[in-house]
């Protein structure tokens, strides 16, 4: 089945920015509310459960709130910058949202629809230059403000965030060394197990790229600035951050921008290292576009519907993570942060691009086709290199328990450590 084209290509792609920004919009919504359910889980209390069945209406409480509360601007701020900064954090992940796949191709009378906005023949590089653009509303809020929590703020903010949009780059460059492309469908159909058509690796990435999976998602983590990396908005230390002088609209532009990245890089990971939309053990969805336009498989409406319903169960996993982690690891120390950033994460990452490449090399030279005998080969040198590196990362302090570097001390017991504890 051909693409739609012409006119029908233009009504398309409008019906699919609006339908996808507003599922964006709903997706926001939700999770503030899911953000609130799992906060009450994990603090053994019931959360939002007033306003509405099930507390549900809670979230057009909040967003009422926003908009009818006082508009406040310092009169030593700069205030045209002051008032772009919002749109500024709430505009790359937005974007980004276009260039994600987020399920199979759709039949119509009018031809084929790709369930993507914007199928860019980049989409890979897209992804890291949109993503880099999110420090900019950062830094300008800071400075802007012309207060000196919010300018520290700022210039935390920057320096995180540039120091682990290294580790995020970095920990793409696997997945592009083992995909050989860098458009988003491709990488997805590169995932699926083919029984027939253009080899693929039979797994997702995220088992022979286990450790490159593990670095995306804590560098991930970092760029979205929520606990334990939320130094730039620390309430402890310098009120709130970057955007201490906002207020109504303006901060819930903020609050909506952290959501809109949360949301964001749980479909990122999903898309590089969990299949995208792909539905596990099962070839029914297995259909790629080549680019003659050949299609393989046989796209129907209901394969469609599955395969957005997996792509968005994926995505809500990484979401409800990261909110199980904000709420159960503190916050790090902010040498603690740029060390595990630059002297642990990019060291680890050059050792392990390197390692990956002559694998790649030596399988390719070996003989071993694409597919799943290449993928496990990977699996098993990602797993000792994991292993490697947890412990080593970990210095005797989790794995080993808390006591084990006292214990080696001469008169230090077990029992002595512990009440040191």
């Amino acid at each position: 089945m051909e693409a739609v084209t012409g006119t029908a290509f233009v009504v398309a792609t409008i019906l699919k920015t609006i339908v996808f920004f507003i599922i964006l919009l709903l997706g926001v919504a939700l999770s503030t509310y899911m953000e609130r359910k799992v906060a009450g889980f994990m603090q053994d209390r019931s959360g939002p459960n007033r306003v509405g069945p099930l507390g549900l209406l809670q979230v057009m409480a909040d967003g009422l709130k926003f908009i009818l509360k006082e508009e406040v601007t310092p009169g030593t701020a700069h205030k045209k910058f002051f008032i772009l900064a919002p749109a500024l954090a709430l505009f790359p992940a937005t974007v980004l949202f276009g260039v994600i796949p987020l399920g199979s191709p759709l039949p119509t009378p009018w031809g084929r629809v790709d369930m993507i906005v914007a199928d860019v023949p980049v989409g890979f590089l897209y992804v890291l230059a949109i993503a880099s653009l999110a420090v900019y509303g950062v830094v300008m809020a800071g400075w802007s403000s012309n207060s000196k929590y919010s300018f520290l703020g700022g210039l935390r903010g920057s320096a995180q965030m540039i120091s682990y949009e290294i580790g995020l780059a970095m920990s793409l460059v696997p997945v592009l060394m083992l995909a050989g492309n860098v458009e988003m469908p491709v990488l997805v159909s590169m995932q699926q197990s083919f029984a027939a058509g253009p080899a693929t690796y039979g797994m997702w990435f995220i088992l022979p790229l286990m450790l490159s999976g593990f670095f995306f998602i804590v560098s991930g983590l970092a760029e979205t600035n929520r606990v334990p990396f939320d130094l730039p908005e620390a309430e402890a230390e310098i009120v709130g951050g970057y955007h201490t002088e906002y207020s109504s609209m303006k901060f819930g532009m903020f609050f909506l921008g952290e959501y809109f990245h949360l949301i964001t890089t749980g479909a990122l990971i999903s898309v590089f290292f969990l299949g995208g939309w792909d539905i596990p053990f099962w070839q029914g969805d297995n259909i790629r576009v080549l680019a003659d336009g050949t299609v393989i498989g046989d796209p129907t409406w209901w394969k469609t519907l599955l395969t957005l319903v997996a792509f968005t169960m994926k995505t809500t996993f990484f979401v409800v993570f990261f909110m199980f982690i904000r709420w159960t690891i503190p916050r790090f120390r902010y040498d603690q942060l740029m060390d595990l950033g630059w002297k642990v994460f990019i060291p680890a990452l050059m050792a392990y691009i390197m390692l990956t490449a002559i694998a790649i090399f030596a399988l390719d030279a070996a003989g071993v086709p694409v597919g799943l005998r290449f993928s496990a080969a990977l699996f098993g040198l990602n797993f000792v290199l994991m292993l490697i590196f947890l412990f080593a990362l970990d210095r005797g302090r989790l794995v080993m328990g808390a006591t084990a570097r006292t214990r080696a001390v001469p008169g230090v017991t077990a029992a002595t450590a512990s009440e040191g504890d």
